[in-house]
This record gives structure tokens, C-alpha cells and sequence, in this order.
């Protein structure tokens, strides 16, 4: 059977040639003649999947690589009776480093002493918790907000969005929805803005349109704000290039881009294709994977604790460089920006997560030891002679 994926699924031919024969394609290319005759259908974030894509197509199965459904008609597909599989918690790990990176690169940038900055945590599923892991590692203070797992579980850990206002760092990790009990559309809008203590930053790595970027940008140039940090953007890939302009780290919706979660996204929706169309899987990506580029990286225990752990994590993965990239787009003419944005994506540099890297401080650092294991790198402790 005819098989159709994303060009920027990882192994796709691969993993998917146990079904049938693949054809990989541009996300935001495809289309309901390109799909007439396939079977099954691998997507990323890209792709719009609905009944103006799949109507009168053969496609019986479709996947998508990514944590995030909202672009998906998961009920057009449920009533035309046809397989559907997401990859959750695929790039969680990845997110958490993300935003672990961005937390130093702020501490760093704005003398922000991290172990008194409480971080508001909006949304605590798969990549929240991750990202509460990380920070917590790092010594921040925790609010944890998820209305939803608070009704369903009753942990008094998940506090209600009054006290997120307090802190002075707020990260969003929340699905997009318009409906239901606690939609996310435009969840911070000017109204919310206004609510938050003056300095407040804002992270946003979940979806653009939580965040109103026009309400963020006047809030950011009025000064209320102490800064921004966007990995996803309203109307991407046609981004507000006075945004991107004013925030602190601008990146192209790269966050839970590791190869190594991207992978982990090839593996779950080859299995869930698998076990729809009737086979037992047999792909297994371990013995392709690449070596990490950094296996070892030895730090100065002796120097600051901050500084140690900056150098141990841009070593791995420096978001500066994703910063630098994204803001190239300000001087492309804008009728090219929307291929740019995506061209950063599609030839996104392979990034290895922390757990690939062996790290060893010299002199040994207890404290620092901790901190890169609770971030997950291997610490290597020097034998001594």
C-alpha cells in the first residue's frame, strides 16, 4: 500500500516501509491529490489534517509525529471511521531542556538569581512536568497550574491561576483548544497580561495563539513585561517580525525539535499504525541512531555554580544559536519569511538530548553534580589516582 509522510519525520522510509511503499513530502505541500490513492498518512504540526485534505483519498490511517492535535479534525476522522494515533510525550525531555536553557540564558542575561524567581508552570502534562523537573533541579521555586488535572486527580500540587500571577517567570505548556471548561485560546491576552506583577517574563513553547502575541508585544514595549521567550508564534510561519524584534530568545517552533524526541515521535505512531493495520512491530531505531556529538564534556567545578551549569548545558545545546538563526528572518524581504521560518525548521541541526553526554567536573562539585544529573546528564565522576 501507498504510504505518505512528512520529509521531516525521522526514518521515515524506514520505519514505515514494514507497511507498505513511502513517499515523503513537504508538510505544507500536501494535498487531497497527493494523498488519492495512500492508504496511510504521517504528519508534523505542519499539516492541517480535515475533511478538505482527506475527503475522497484512500487514507484509512493517519499519524502525526507531535505531542500537540490541533491540527487535526480528530472528529471528521473518528465518524469516516478512520485510525488515528498522536505520539504524546515524544519531545517532552526535549521541551524541558528548552526551557532549562532558556532559564540560564535569562539568569545570565538579567542577573536573575533563579533559586529566588518562582516559576509558574501553566499546563502539566507530558512537557510541564518535564519542565518542572528541570527547573526544580535548578532551584526554582514551583507553582503549578492544570485546571483539568486538578479536577481529575484533587492534588492540592496544582494551585489555581491567581497564585501563577506572582511569579516571576511564566511558562505555558498547554494544548490549544477554543471549547470546553478551560479553553486555551488566547489564555494570556491583555487582560491577563495586566494581571502580572511588573517584570514578569513569559515563555511560551506550547502553542502560538495562547499567548495574544499583539496584547504580548504592547505589554513588552510598554515595559510592564521583564521579557519574553517564544518558540511558537501566532500565524506561523508568517511571524510578527516586531515581536521577534522585541523579545529576548526568538526561535522557529523548534523546541521539542531533539533528534532524539523526534525519533521517539517516528517510534510511537509506528506502532500505532502497526497495530491498526494488523502487524506486529519490528522497527527498532536504537541501531541507527548517531553517535552525540558531545558523549564527554568536562566543566571548572571551581567556578560559579550558574556559570558551571550555563557551560555544561550550551555545550550540549546553546539556544543563542536558535536565537541567531530566528532573527536573520528581520532581514529577509517579508514576502520571504514564511519559507525562511520554514527552511530553519527543515534544516534543523541535529540536537542530541543531556542524557547522551557523560559530564565530569574538575575539581569534583557536589552541588554542581546534582544540578547536571537533575537535568539529566550522565555526571562522570574523576577517578582518583
Amino acid at each position: 500500500m501507498k504510504i505518505v509522510a512528512d520529509e521531516n519525520i525521522p526514518y521515515a522510509r524506514e520505519a514505515f516501509g514494514q507497511l507498505g511503499e513511502v513517499e515523503t513530502m513537504a508538510g505544507r505541500l500536501m494535498s487531497a491529490d497527493a494523498l488519492r490513492d495512500a492508504a496511510a498518512l504521517f504528519v508534523r504540526s505542519v499539516t492541517k489534517v480535515d475533511a478538505a485534505l482527506l475527503e475522497g483519498t484512500a487514507v484509512r490511517f493517519v499519524g502525526t509525529a507531535t505531542i500537540g492535535e490541533d491540527h487535526v479534525d480528530k472528529a471528521w476522522l473518528a465518524d469516516q471511521g478512520v485510525g488515528f494515533s498522536s505520539a504524546p510525550g515524544c519531545n517532552a525531555n526535549s521541551v524541558g531542556e528548552y526551557v532549562a536553557a532558556a532559564l540560564l540564558f535569562l539568569a545570565k542575561a538579567k542577573g536573575l538569581r533563579l533559586q529566588d524567581c518562582p516559576l509558574g508552570v501553566v499546563g502539566v502534562g507530558n512537557a510541564g512536568s518535564r519542565v518542572a523537573e528541570k527547573a526544580a533541579a535548578l532551584g526554582l521555586p514551583l507553582v503549578l497550574n492544570d485546571p483539568p488535572l486538578a479536577l481529575e486527580i484533587g492534588d492540592e500540587r496544582y494551585r489555581p491561576i491567581e497564585e501563577i500571577l506572582d511569579c516571576g517567570v511564566i511558562t505555558l505548556h498547554v494544548p490549544l483548544t477554543r471549547d470546553g471548561a478551560d479553553p486555551t485560546y488566547h489564555m494570556v491576552d491583555e487582560a491577563f497580561l495586566e494581571r502580572l506583577k511588573p517584570g514578569t517574563i513569559v515563555i511560551n513553547a506550547s502553542r502560538g495563539a495562547v499567548v495574544d502575541n499583539k496584547a504580548l508585544l504592547a505589554a513588552l514595549k510598554s515595559g510592564r513585561l521583564g521579557g519574553a521567550v517564544l518558540d511558537v508564534w501566532e500565524g506561523e510561519p508568517d511571524v510578527d517580525i516586531d515581536l521577534l524584534e522585541t523579545v529576548d530568545i526568538a526561535t522557529p517552533h523548534i523546541a521539542g525539535y531533539s533528534f532524539d524526541g523526534k525519533v521517539n515521535g517516528t517510534r510511537q505512531i509506528h506502532e500505532a499504525a502497526c497495530r491498526f493495520f494488523g502487524h506486529t512491530p519490528t522497527w527498532d531505531p536504537e541501531p541507527l541512531l548517531p553517535p552525540p556529538d558531545r558523549p564527554e564534556i568536562e566543566i571548572d567545578g571551581a567556578q560559579d555554580w550558574l556559570d558551571a551549569i550555563t557551560q555544561a548545558v550550551f555545550a550540549v545545546y546553546d539556544i543563542r544559536n536558535d536565537d541567531a538563526a530566528m532573527r536573520m528572518l528581520s532581514t529577509a524581504p517579508p514576502a520571504k519569511r514564511p519559507a525562511l521560518f520554514d527552511q530553519l525548521r527543515k534544516d534543523y541541526p541535529r540536537r542530541r538530548e543531556f542524557h547522551n553526554t557523560r559530564a565530569l567536573a574538575t575539581p569534583p562539585n557536589p552541588e554542581t553534580n546534582r544540578t547536571l544529573q537533575g537535568l539529566g546528564f550522565a555526571v562522570k565522576e574523576r577517578v582518583s589516582p
